[in-house]
Formats: structure tokens, C-alpha cells, sequence
């Protein structure tokens, strides 16, 4: 079994839609991000890719690459999967914190979880998704932005 860490922020501004988990969810502010800034995804990339010594998502999507440029993230994940098969590795779970002072994620979580299910082709009780806020402190607390973090177990598969 190996495990992998991973973690993303972004800034939120005006004129964006915020997207989370491949859910648009609705929100005077959205995250600024080459991508559509989805910060769940992304962590979740880099948890994956870290677990199986695969680098991290600006080594396979790099912002400065303008095919990713406005891409939805859950596209991004679909292939972060296809990687992990091809190198030898099945998915053993995910559980991943999202850190936001705003909007309350709860009554959005359950679609989240079926999206990354869906892209990853993984059973959704793999997958754990939580939230919470850093009761006003920081970044996340002044609602300036929003982070997630992710840990990943996966093993090795013979093929």
C-alpha cells in the first residue's frame, strides 16, 4: 500500500463561478485558477499522483500548457486515473477537507463524491469528502480564498 498528500489553494475573486467537486455551487465569488480553480480536484490529483511517485499536477498539467486553460479539473482527474492504471495502481480511498469559511459545502458534498466516483471509476464509498473552517482566521477564515487537502491509498495491481 502506498499513500500520498496533497494540497490547493486559490484565491477568490468576482466574475467567477466557484466550482468544487465538479459542482458549481452558488456563491457571490469564484476561485482564480488557470483551470476552472477547482481546489478539491487538485488536491486530490496531487494526493493520487503522490502516492504512486508520479509527480504532481503541474508536471501533467502544467498552467503555462493553454490546452488546460478554462478546463473543467474533473476532466484532469479522469486522466489522472487512466496514468494510475497504467502504471500499475488501483485506488484504495480518498479523504479529502475542504477548507472554506463560505459557502457551507454540506448540502453539496454527496454530488461531489459521485463526480469523482464517476471519474475515477471507483466505488463512491471510497471516497470520503468533509468541510471545515478555520473559524475566521487566515486566508480561508478573512474569506479571501479556499483550500482543500486530500490523503490517497492505492496499491499496486498485477496486470
Amino acid at each position: 500500500m502506498r499513500i500520498g498528500l496533497g494540497y490547493d489553494v486559490h484565491r477568490l475573486v468576482e466574475n467567477r463561478k466557484l466550482i468544487l467537486g465538479g459542482v458549481e455551487i452558488p456563491y457571490e465569488k469564484g476561485l482564480l485558477g488557470h483551470s476552472d480553480a477547482d481546489v478539491l480536484i487538485h488536491a486530490i490529483i496531487d494526493s493520487l499522483l503522490g502516492a504512486c511517485a508520479l509527480g504532481d499536477i503541474g508536471k501533467h498539467f502544467p498552467d503555462t500548457d493553454n490546452r488546460f486553460s478554462g478546463i473543467s479539473s474533473i476532466i484532469l482527474l479522469e486522466e489522472t486515473g487512466k496514468l494510475l492504471l497504467k502504471s500499475g495502481y488501483a485506488i484504495n480511498n480518498i479523504d479529502a477537507t475542504i477548507i472554506a469559511q463560505k459557502p457551507k459545502m454540506l448540502p453539496h458534498i454527496e454530488n461531489m463524491r459521485k463526480n469523482i466516483s464517476i471519474a475515477l471509476n471507483i466505488d463512491i464509498n471510497k471516497i470520503n469528502i468533509k468541510a471545515t473552517t478555520e473559524e475566521g482566521l487566515g486566508f480561508t477564515g478573512e474569506m479571501l480564498g479556499i483550500s482543500s487537502q486530500s490523503i490517497s491509498s492505492v496499491e499496486s495491481i498485477n496486470f
